[in-house]
């Protein structure tokens, strides 16, 4: 959790920067990189709470088994 903390903190950072380049310079490039990194940061986040799902899911059914 604490790595997950870590990355959410940077893409914060990332994406303010990225907003403060764009309307420092007017450079649409900018906005387009903040676009991708929020949705790559969207993906990855949903992938870890599938995992962290299915993680739960399938301890429950392993103590039901033993």
């Amino acid at each position: 959790m604490l790595i997950l903390r870590l990355f959410l903190v940077l893409v914060t950072l990332l994406l303010i920067l990225s907003g403060g380049m764009y309307i420092f310079t007017r450079d649409r490039r900018y906005l387009k990189f903040a676009w991708q990194t929020l949705r790559f940061t969207a993906v990855l986040l949903l992938v870890f709470a599938a995992l962290f799902v299915l993680e739960h899911y399938v301890l429950m059914g392993w103590r039901v088994l033993l």
